[in-house]
């Protein structure tokens, strides 16, 4: 007879869930499968902690996207920006779907280049571009976006050195109502500074202005603060046309739309509070239309989103390490993943579903991870049923940014496994070992003996 699991007595307020017909029921239900694939078996095979991408999410909502834009507007391209999720797997189903790259440092564009992504169709965001990396996208034809005059005059001065007239777009930072305001980056739209840019670069007519780039913020919840920045960004074109005689091809609308993550401290839940593609597309579409262009002047809207497109097709696979009591006598649980893996567990009360069958009993938990430091929380509070060491838990939407804000630190890094749309499995970054931590580095000689 399997020994039962022994639980101190403790008088606890039991949340049961809202009412319904059949009375009442936690929230909860098993998260046993991934697109028809075992959580269990998928854990058995590559180890615990791990991660989890689903191919038929990513391309889902990436077709929904495109047609939110599409239908509201006649030229449209997604860029998929890599520091969202720079997994070579991953980037490679948004470049088959037809997505550019955008990417925001060296590290970045030479990863796209060995894609296979032409270098037109990289664009090349950040304030950090190298005289290395100016040199490889003027080579290869990358629109520069420039984000500061000193990164102006230089790519001037490298253009001139190689004989060429490159591409260049500005970003521009304006205030749309939303606040802080995201002034650090780019040109100012209010006090001048963004036409004190396109002045210089097109009457030195050295570099060829092609676009004009805003990225207002992130996680956005107002699609009115994205309609502001695309009169602004149209007004700045028009204003173009009309001094200079010249049109600008395209205007770059950057990213930032919210997914259906939750907030922490937020009153509702993600799903409920999180604008759709459609009213974003709304939004933007309606405010480049109505701004005055002719019907041949229209520039082509590149959109960079990441995160909507990506945070829901990621999960986050794990397992139960202990069980104790805390001094307020609240139960704690320990998972096998903290904030290392989970960074964006400091931003988002992540839905923490249990992969395996169990009662209707639940307690308001909180979830530590198993780093030796005291700020590893998963959850703050979570209400869950009683989970015994060896079980599994699947965080959700963890799709953005956790796999390249993750850290190697205490614990190596888990592997990412890919399902496919046939529900096959595939192993797309191999779990991390000491030597491939140990790889880069290098010991002296005369480190190299010592007695105890």
């Amino acid at each position: 007879m399997k020994r039962l699991q022994y639980e101190r007595p403790l008088i606890q307020r039991v949340n049961t869930g809202i009412l319904n017909k059949f009375g009442t029921r936690t929230e909860f239900t098993p998260f046993t499968h991934i697109d028809d694939v075992s959580v269990k078996d998928l854990l058995q095979q590559y180890g615990s902690p791990l991660f989890v991408i689903s191919e038929k999410g990513i391309r889902e909502k990436y077709h929904e996207a495109v047609r939110a834009f599409t239908n509201r507007y006649p030229k449209v391209q997604f860029a998929w920006s890599y520091k969202t999720n720079y997994i070579n797997a991953v980037c490679n189903i948004f470049h088959q779907e037809g997505s550019w790259a955008e990417v925001v440092s060296g590290f970045e564009y030479n990863k796209a280049l060995q894609n296979g992504v032409p270098g037109e169709k990289i664009i090349f965001n950040g304030p950090d571009k190298t005289d290395e990396d100016i040199r490889s996208a003027i080579a290869n034809k990358s629109p520069l976006h420039i984000d500061h005059l000193d990164e102006l005059y230089r790519i001037t001065e490298l253009a001139e050195e190689a004989g060429v007239k490159p591409e260049v777009a500005i970003r521009i930072n304006m205030d749309t109502g939303i606040y802080p305001m995201w002034d650090r980056f780019g040109f100012n739209y209010e006090n001048g500074q963004a036409w004190d840019a396109i002045n210089k670069i097109i009457l030195a007519n050295k570099l060829e202005l092609v676009g004009l780039h805003c990225h207002i913020g992130t996680f956005m919840l107002s699609p009115s603060a994205y309609a502001v920045a695309a009169g602004k960004m149209a007004d700045l074109a028009l204003g173009i046309r009309n001094k200079f005689k010249k049109n600008i091809k395209y205007l770059d609308m950057g990213g930032g739309f919210a997914s259906r993550n939750t907030l922490k401290g937020s009153y509702l839940q993600g799903a409920d509070t999180s604008p759709s593609f459609d009213q974003f597309a709304e939004a933007i579409c309606t405010a480049l239309l109505n701004a005055g262009f002719l019907q041949d002047e229209l520039p082509l809207l590149i959109l960079e989103t990441g995160r909507a497109l990506v945070d829901e097709a990621g999960y986050l696979l794990g397992s139960v390490i202990s069980n104790k009591r805390l001094a307020d006598g609240r139960r704690a649980t320990i998972l096998d993943f903290g904030v290392n893996v989970l960074f964006t567990a400091f931003w988002y009360d992540h839905k923490i579903s249990p992969a395996q069958e169990f009662s209707h009993y639940t307690e308001d938990s909180v979830l530590y991870g198993p780093l030796c430091m005291n700020i590893d929380v998963v959850r703050e509070n979570c209400t869950l049923p009683p989970l015994r060491k060896g079980d599994h838990v699947v965080v959700h939407t963890v799709g953005a940014y956790n796999m390249t804000q993750w850290m190697q630190f205490i614990s190596l890094r888990p592997a990412v496994v890919l399902i496919d749309k046939d529900r096959n499995a595939h192993l797309i970054r191999n779990r991390e070992t000491l030597n491939s931590i140990e790889v880069e580095e290098v010991m002296p000689s005369y480190l190299k003996d010592f007695k105890l």
